[in-house]
């Protein structure tokens, strides 16, 4: 075209042509160095590069004329307006859109390594470009170590000389992240489960008590969760979040309560009482340019008076002490207020667009292969009746309801071998250690160790794991978060006319094995609180 002509005989460097913009669009994907070389020419289908060292990835490029070394960077172009914005969209030029203009590290079209490590202390590194989120490097990860595909994997920010970490949310870049952290520091990604991350969004029972919800107070009246979600993403009607943390002083090791107000502007904190006169609110924190974090070990470093600590990090802060902002909150409920309150305030729509995205993830065909989805819709759907010589559609809604009970007591007495008490002749070693080769089962962990993990992947209802007993050599111990707080029931193996079974009440409820007993409370309650909803799993990366 005559306006790329003149715009290559100017004083500055030549545009990339059209193969090497779509050799750039195609290095956005996200993959892991190659493990083995397979020659540049088997990798691209032309000509390459002369020369690769085994350990360097190769990124597959459209053109194989020019060669990736030449191709010219969009940082180092000059600012030079698109006559024709229709002829070359932003997605298909980094050099012409607005948002790569003007931007620092990291750079776009350039790959960078990131390590992310998992619970167990293993690494992992991946190459990644710039505008890799956090839910691109889990689903990455997820593919790689064969786990259960969810919305729970999340990616974890740690920074351990400061005992601080936060879970990314999906939208985020994993490559920004890692950029603003301190050259040498102690920080890196962990790769773990985190039931919390949408529970604001799923859970009945409200995460805000009305004490610290500024409409609740007014109306006098209590609000139902999903309104007040609704409220918080909603930029006009925002409530306000209000309640009494203990706050560091800077520079010293003195704690002091203060009565502290979370709006859109900001969080501020009353100097005189619960007044929210102007005269005596101080400006604290800016929502936009921090990040909030968990303190995981607060008494030990920080001397905070409780262990629900929290801290509040901007993001000019890179490393050390200095600059941080120190909370501490009574109890793990008001922490987990105040957490939530945070990324409503900061993410709004955003974070329930993620939400939405991940939900429609899990809708979607597994990534093992592509399977033909039925186009039928519910309405389509009819009750039919098989317990006679031929099949029958049934009309009448309580003959449905009937007849469904009459297939459950048919199907329970054909599996009754299963659920049934072992022999004294089939009893064997393999049955007694079955459950060893479930997720949900730690083996010989401590009580320390489990509410350690429990916490780390999320105080929600439901969460739970089975491990040996410390104290009983033969029993095991079934942990089990509920109400944001850890309970251990005991498990005790029994023998009964040479039948071997496993109980936690003295006998009523007897099962053949842990897997049955397990299955069994994640369909009723039993004598737990609740049900069994997510069992702590860790991968092997």
């Amino acid at each position: 075209l005559p306006w790329e002509q003149g715009l290559t005989h100017s004083a500055g460097p030549s545009l990339p042509t059209d193969n090497a913009m779509e050799g750039g669009t195609q290095q956005s994907s996200l993959w892991e160095p190659p493990e083995q070389d397979g020659g540049p020419g088997e990798r691209d289908g032309g000509e390459g590069p002369p020369e690769v060292k085994r350990s360097q990835p190769l990124f597959i490029h459209g053109s194989s004329r020019q060669p990736p070394q030449e191709e010219p960077r969009a940082s180092s172009l000059p600012s030079i307006p698109n006559p024709f914005p229709e002829l070359c969209s932003p997605s298909n030029s980094p050099i012409l859109s607005s948002p790569a203009l003007g931007q620092g590290p990291p750079r776009e079209g350039t790959s960078h390594v990131v390590k992310v490590f998992g619970e167990d202390g293993a690494c992992r590194s991946l190459e990644a470009s710039a505008g890799t989120t956090a839910r691109q490097l889990c689903e990455t990860l997820v593919r790689r170590t064969r786990a259960l595909h969810d919305h729970s994997w999340a990616l974890v920010e740690l920074h351990q000389h400061l005992a601080l970490e936060r879970c990314l949310e999906d939208h985020e870049s994993v490559v920004e992240v890692q950029s603003s952290w301190a050259p040498g520091a102690d920080s890196r990604f962990v790769f773990r489960k985190n039931f919390a991350k949408y529970e604001l969004f799923k859970s009945n029972a409200s995460l805000f008590p009305e004490v610290m919800v500024s409409s609740c107070l007014e109306a006098n009246k209590s609000m139902a969760h999903s309104e007040l979600i609704q409220n918080f993403l909603n930029s006009g009607s925002c409530p306000e979040v209000q309640g009494f943390l203990q706050l560091r002083e800077a520079g010293r090791k003195v704690w002091k309560r203060f009565h502290f107000s979370l709006r859109r502007s900001g969080l501020y904190y009353s100097t005189k009482g619960t007044s929210k006169d102007p005269r005596h609110l101080q400006y604290f924190a800016d929502l936009t340019e921090s990040n909030i974090y968990y303190v995981t070990q607060g008494k030990k470093l920080y001397g905070t008076p409780t262990e629900f600590g929290f801290c509040i990090k901007p993001h000019k802060v890179r490393s050390g002490v200095k600059g941080l902002k120190l909370l501490c909150s009574e109890d793990e409920q008001s922490r987990s207020c105040w957490m939530a309150a945070f990324r409503l305030f900061k993410y709004g729509m955003q974070l329930y667009r993620n939400y939405q995205q991940a939900q429609a993830r899990l809708s979607q065909p597994p990534w093992i292969g592509p399977t033909p989805l039925r186009s039928v819709s519910d309405n389509a759907l009819v009750a039919m009746d098989f317990s006679g010589c031929t099949g029958r559609v049934i009309e009448n809604p309580n003959e449905v309801l009937t007849a469904a009970l009459e297939e459950a007591q048919a199907w329970r007495k054909k599996t009754t071998h299963r659920y049934s008490l072992p022999a004294a002749c089939h009893s064997s070693p393999l049955s007694a250690a079955i459950h060893r080769t479930q997720p949900w089962f730690h083996g010989r962990i401590s009580r320390e160790d489990t509410q350690q993990l429990i916490g780390r992947q999320g105080l929600v209802d439901g969460v739970f794991l089975v491990r040996e007993s410390q104290r009983n050599p033969k029993g095991f111990v079934l942990s089990l978060c509920h109400l944001q707080r850890i309970k251990h029931y005991l498990i005790l193996p029994s023998e009964e006319e040479g039948r071997l079974y496993f109980t936690m009440d003295d006998g009523q409820t007897r099962f053949a094995d842990l897997i049955q007993l397990v299955e069994f409370h994640q369909i009723n309650r039993g004598i737990l609180p609740c049900k069994l909803r997510h069992y702590c799993t860790c991968v092997a990366l």
